[in-house]
């Protein structure tokens, strides 16, 4: 088996209002479907990506209230990084973030915040 690239990356928010809020509404990523968890039908499960939702650009969140926030270890996914369309768009995000109070931290050829 040859592995040639993801298809999505889920992961759980506790709010799913306010997950929309900043992936659509602040970063700009299409909410290209809600549906409901098929195992856990009460909860939702929101999928963003690009206009056509093509395999290796959906990010998807399964939404359970209350949630506890998850800690950075072994085996586990804490960061995933996305693409911009140059360099010199770095300072536009990093205003676009502080404006909507999500510090960023400018490093080299990137900048890192937490949603």
């Amino acid at each position: 088996m040859r592995l040639q690239g993801l298809h999505h990356i889920t992961m759980i928010t506790a709010d799913a209002q306010r997950n929309v809020e900043f992936y659509a509404d602040v970063l700009g990523l299409r909410l290209v479907k809600k549906t409901v968890n098929f195992d856990q039908p009460e909860a939702y499960h929101l999928y963003f990506g690009d206009e056509h939702g093509a395999p290796g650009s959906i990010l998807t969140w399964f939404e359970f209230p209350g949630a506890t926030p998850g800690r950075p270890g072994a085996g586990a996914i804490h960061r995933i990084e996305l693409s911009v369309g140059s360099e010199d768009s770095l300072g536009f995000w990093e205003q676009r973030l502080g404006a909507h109070d999500y510090p960023a931290a400018r490093e080299e050829a990137s900048l890192r915040f937490a949603d």
